[in-house]
Order: structure tokens, then sequence, then C-alpha cells
């Protein structure tokens, strides 16, 4: 097939400007592993002219060295650039590629079929139009495929073209044809596809790529490029309210005070109101400013800094929206979420929440049900592995400015990131904020911590013991009490134990129940925090981050971390309960440092060698700390 024939323009400027008036349309190669996916865009490159002779040169010489096709150009090496990609045939990363018809202008995300790599195919199909579906004829719909095609229409994507492809394989059959399309249909009938374009191909011998294969006689419909080069995308944010979130208060000088963003949605004119969120101020857009000069209007897909009529309160992170139809704004919301870790999400555990250029703590603080891809029934679960997908609801430190996903794309989504390794672990669709979120606000009282603590004559402190089981804990935390107690000190103790024979009999020693149990805990002994106490926590409290949760709840100073260390065998050899022995002998599942791990601290107030001191002297260390620091008196 000879292809698309370049275009012959007098010079480069006219050759630039036909290009400005294309339209543009991105799309992704989605599927299963091995269903022809970068075969798939190489030929489209290929055919569109957008190879020059030193690649084709180079690829013809990677063919015969990495390519699977004998001496055949292996079209697929165009775009498996990882050398992890070549030596094993898959795509790992996502890779965007350009090219151009003579009608339209394409932006492409090859993205991966692996089962592992899942997260890299959303990644892909945030920001697409169109997704081509690829089905191997010889395998017909596999999971990989209606996982991939339930994240697609999760993402909003709306049109999609099932590329059944290696027809060349199954000798071109109609009928194989036929029922691999009637199956797709019935599976993503709930999906809300507006299109659904099949058509038979093989990206590797370029049938119904540009032209019409005589090797599908059968076939009435348009070949592939065809079929892109005419479908109607309709624009989700043309007819939208104005909405941009800021990235960035431009101040160069005492006279100009300009908030700059890309607009996501809607059209902008000077003297149009405008509205600040979460604060709720508004004003009027006094100028419209862009390296090229003002602007008369400001339209969606635009990067613009501008300038309001009153001296209003906005930091990057805040939207400005329109005045008259502003966003919501909550910091309560339900949510559909994709995880994309190897570690799983954990209920009650603090992530960061990045939302447009916001960021905030986020906690999940109810798995509602996970979603089976391939019958979509809710299935009940606690947390979320990789690859799963489920709803829940989740609840931030801040409000936050927001449309619902399928109003808005570029307003209802987030990312998740993991605060200790900076690594994105899910992404999230925001469905509608909890009505308890906007109903529900903290009371003022009179009486406060201050006052309370004064009445007892004592200043309020979260000392928190942590450390394997056996390693001391509670026996230490008992010693100090009673040290405190001597000195007319207002305290109380919250044991591991005894709370789960109560507030959490409902908790096992999963991860997920760990996390919640000190979630629990920690709320608990915040409210006695404030009610004055000196108040004692001895719990295992195996996580980090949980820790750091309970810490960030109360005022700096408040919360002393007092690790009570022993080495493993020393606890193990103390197992006046028997639980290290049952443990090993497989009758107690998630055991600390068994078959469950515990963190250490990395910078405790008190580090306390259980090892080498006594009950009595690893009390007396407390104490001494804590006369030291000016929290009791001596």
């Amino acid at each position: 097939m000879d292809g698309y024939a370049a275009p012959d323009f007098a010079n480069i400027e006219e050759y630039l400007d036909s290009q400005l008036k294309k339209s543009l349309l991105r799309f992704i190669t989605c599927g299963s592993v091995d269903d022809g996916k970068s075969t798939l865009i190489g030929r489209l490159l290929y055919e569109s002219k957008m190879i020059f002779d030193d690649q084709l040169a180079s690829l013809k010489n990677e063919s015969k060295k990495f390519g699977t096709q004998g001496e055949e150009i292996d079209f697929a090496l165009l775009v498996d650039g990882l050398a992890a990609e070549r030596e094993q045939g898959i795509t790992i990363d996502v890779a965007y590629r350009f090219f151009a018809t003579e009608r339209r202008k394409y932006i492409v995300a090859d993205t991966p079929g692996h089962e592992q790599y899942t997260r890299n195919m959303a990644t892909g199909a945030s920001t697409a139009d169109l997704a081509i579906v690829m089905i191997d004829a010889r395998k017909g719909v596999l999971t990989q495929t209606r996982r991939h095609s339930f994240i697609v229409s999760l993402l909003g994507i709306r049109n999609v073209v099932l590329c059944i492809n290696k027809m060349d394989l199954v000798g071109y059959d109609r009928d194989v044809f036929d029922k691999i399309e009637a199956d797709y249909r019935a599976f993503a009938a709930d999906f809300g596809f507006e299109n659904i374009q099949a058509i038979p191909v093989s990206a590797l011998a370029g049938d119904n790529i540009v032209d019409h294969s005589e090797n599908t006689p059968w076939y009435d419909g348009p070949p592939l490029i065809e079929y892109l080069d005419t479908v109607e995308i309709a624009s989700d944010v043309k007819d939208q309210p104005f909405r941009m979130p800021v990235q960035w208060v431009n101040r160069p000088n005492l006279d100009f005070r300009g908030f700059a963003g890309q607009i996501l949605s809607g059209s902008l004119k000077p003297g149009d109101g405008v509205r600040a969120l979460p604060s709720g101020k508004s004003s009027k857009v006094a100028r419209i400013v862009t390296m090229g000069g003002d602007l008369d209007e400001a339209v969606e897909g635009q990067s613009v800094t501008l300038t309001l009529e009153d001296e209003i309160d906005v930091s990057r992170g805040d939207v400005l929206c329109a005045d008259k139809q502003p966003a919501e704004v909550s910091d309560q919301f339900q949510a559909t979420m994709l995880w994309m870790s190897d570690s799983a999400m954990l209920p009650g555990r603090s992530y960061v929440m990045k939302i447009g250029a916001r960021e905030c703590q986020m906690q999940v603080t109810e798995q509602r049900y996970r979603i089976d891809v391939n019958t979509r029934a809710h299935e009940a679960a606690k947390t979320l592995d990789l690859n799963e997908i489920g709803i829940v609801n989740i609840a931030l430190d801040r409000d936050v400015a927001f449309d619902a996903y399928q109003d808005n794309r570029r307003m209802g989504g987030f990312i998740v990131i993991d605060r200790m390794t900076n690594e994105t672990v899910g992404l999230g669709l925001i469905n509608f904020a909890l009505r308890r979120a906007s109903n529900i606000h903290r009371q003022s009282m009179d009486i406060g911590k201050e006052l309370r603590a004064s009445m007892k004559g004592q200043k309020p402190v979260m000392l928190w013991f942590t450390g394997l089981s056996g390693a001391g804990k509670s026996t230490v935390a008992n010693l100090v009490e009673k040290r405190l107690a001597a000195m007319g000190k207002h305290t109380y103790t919250l044991d591991g134990d005894n709370v789960r024979h109560g507030l959490n009999n409902d908790l096992g020693f999963t991860d997920a129940d760990r996390v919640e149990n000190i979630r629990r805990v920690g709320e608990v002994a915040k409210l006695m925090l404030d009610a004055g106490l000196i108040v004692l926590v001895s719990f295992i409290s195996p996580f980090r981050a949980e820790r750091r949760i309970v810490r960030q709840m109360v005022e700096d100073g408040e919360f002393w971390e007092v690790f009570v260390d022993v080495p493993l065998d020393v606890a193990e050899s103390r197992d006046v309960k028997g639980l290290y022995k049952k443990a090993r002998a497989g009758e107690i599942k998630n055991f600390t440092g068994i078959d469950s791990p515990y963190e250490a601290p990395t910078d405790p107030e008190i580090h306390i060698d259980a090892d080498r001191l006594s009950p009595e002297a690893a009390a007396d260390v407390v104490i001494a700390r804590l006369e030291q620091a000016g929290l009791i008196g001596s």
C-alpha cells in the first residue's frame, strides 16, 4: 500500500498554516498482551509517511535483530523503545506518538496489555477522546480486554474502534469476526459507549488500515484511517461553565497581580464575573494577559493570566469559576478508584490526593465494594489490590473545588500518591460529595483544652508506646502512669488488648484492620488530650504511616513516640502468652514480626533499650525526659 501522498506546498509557512487548521484527535490502543497494538501504531506511522529514511533503515536492521517477522519489517519496534520491551515483545510503558493525515492530526498512546502495567494503560486513557480496542482474532474477548474496556468507560471515553486483528491467521473468516463483535457488544452494552465501530484488520499485512482489503470483500465499513479521519468527537467541555485551576500567582512587581493557569472548560471575557473556590469570593475579570498581548476572549485549552478588578485572596490550587455557575466545594466524596500499586489500599491510611493544582491529605474512610471487571458484580472487600476497581468514600483535610467526573472529566479526576515513596498508587473519579460533608460543622465550645489542662495543673501530652509484642510496652506504660499519679497528674492509659475487648472488638489483625485499629485509638486519645489529660497509649502500631497520622492529629509537641526496643528473638523468648509459638506454627496469621512487618520508628522522642534496661529503669528514663522537656514538674 502506498498510503497518503505527502502534500505539495509552496513554502513552509503555507504548510504550517495548513497543520494549524487541522483538528486534533487523541486516542489510545488497548487490549490484551500480544493483540498487536504496537504493530498497528507502527503501521499507521508508516502509512502516514511519518518515518524518515534513516529511521526506516534502522527499523529494518532492528527487525532482523529483535523482530518476530523474519526478514520482514516488525512495525512494533517503532513504538516499543525500551530494551525490556524489545527483548520480551511486550509494551511496558505508555508510548506517545504523533502522526497526521491530509484531514487530521493525531496523538496516539500505545498502552501496555500486560495486567501488571494496567496503571500505565489508565494513564494513557485519561486524556484520550477515542479508544482502539485490539482483539486477537484467534483468542477473542479476554479478561484484559474486559478490564481495559471497563477502564475506558469509567474514564469517560465514548467512542470505541473494535479492531479485530490478525484476521490473516484465521483465513479472514467472517464468522470469526461476527462472533467476536457480537461477544464484545454484549459485554459492553452497559458501558455507555456512543459508537462502537468494528473493523477486521491485519496490522502486520496492512488489511483495512488505509484501503479496503481484497481479503475481506464481506466487510463494507470504512478502513481504519478513513474512520479516524471522519469520526465526530463531541467536546465534553465546550459548552460547560468556565473553570480554571490556578497554577501560579504571578506577582512580578507591586503593580501587577495575576492568576495563571489553563482553562479547562468554558470561555471568558473581560468584565465577566468569576468566583474563587473554595473561599467563595467573587470579582470580575479586568484583563486576560498572554505573552502575545491581552485577549478579548479566552477559551478552553488556552493558558492565560487573569487579573481581577478586586483584591481577593486567591492561591495556587484554588479554582476560578463562572460566578453564576460555580463548581461544588466539599471535603468528603464518594469516588470510583482504580488501585495501581502492589501494596494494597488500606482504609484509614493517609495518602496524598492531587486534584488539579491542589494537593491535600486523603483517607479512605470506607471501602464500599469492589467491582468484578468480568461480571461487573459488586463484591464485599475491605481493601483494593493491584488493578482492582472499587467504590470508596474519602475524606480530605481541606475543602476542594470539583465537578462530578461524568460532568467534567478534568475537574472530577484525581490521583493518589503514597506519602512515603511519592509513587502514584491510584487514580480516582469523583462521583458526588457526601451529604454529611456540607451539613456537619464543628460546634464551638467555650471550655477548651487549655482551661481543662490548667484546672488540672498540667500540660496535656500523648505518650505513644510502640514496639513488638513482648517488648514490655504495657509494663513500662503502667509504671510511668503510677509515677505520674504519685505526682498528682491526671492520666489515662489505652492498652491494645483492653481496647480490643470493647471499642475495637470488631477488628481482626489484617493490615487493613490494624490501620483502622490505630485510627480509632488515635481519635480517642485526641479527645482525652482535649480533656487536658496525660494519655498513655500502648499499642504495637506496626506501621509508621499510622503513627504519623496520629502525630498530625494533635499540636506540635503533644505527641511523644516512645519506642520500646528489643530484638525479635528477645521478644519471642518473653512469650508469656504463647503467641509467637502459635504464629510460628501457623495458628495465628498476620502476627507482627513473623508474617506481618514491624516498621521501627526512625526518630522517636524516647528510645528505650528494653533488652538492657529493666522496666523500672525504662520508666525512669521516660519520667526524666518529660521533666527535662518541662511537660511535668520534678
